[in-house]
């Protein structure tokens, strides 16, 4: 399993620890990732995925899964939120 978020496409950083007396060893900051079962209204089931801690915030602020995966970029996106995307695009599509 990898360590990007499945919707945002966030991954590990690296960077130094820096001791006191300003000694630098490489380090890794990884993203703080969890699994999450989003509900999603026009498909009226849960998706499973692996997201960080930010996207979920960002999910519940614009209002739910689907209006995430509306405004989002294909490029982020995995391939599994990706083909969630393209399903309630084409649900939407048939119920109007």
């Amino acid at each position: 399993m990898s360590r990007r978020c499945e919707l945002t496409g966030k991954g590990p950083m690296s960077g130094n620890n820096v001791s006191h007396a300003n000694n630098k060893t490489k380090r890794r900051f990884l993203p703080n990732l969890n699994d999450v079962t989003l509900q999603s209204e026009t498909l009226g089931r849960g998706v499973k995925l692996r997201i960080s801690a930010a996207a979920l915030r960002t999910v519940d602020h614009r209002g739910g899964l689907d209006a995430f995966l509306a405004k989002a970029k294909d490029e982020e996106l995995s391939t599994n939120a990706l083909k969630v995307k393209k399903e309630i695009v084409k649900a939407q599509a048939a119920n109007a």
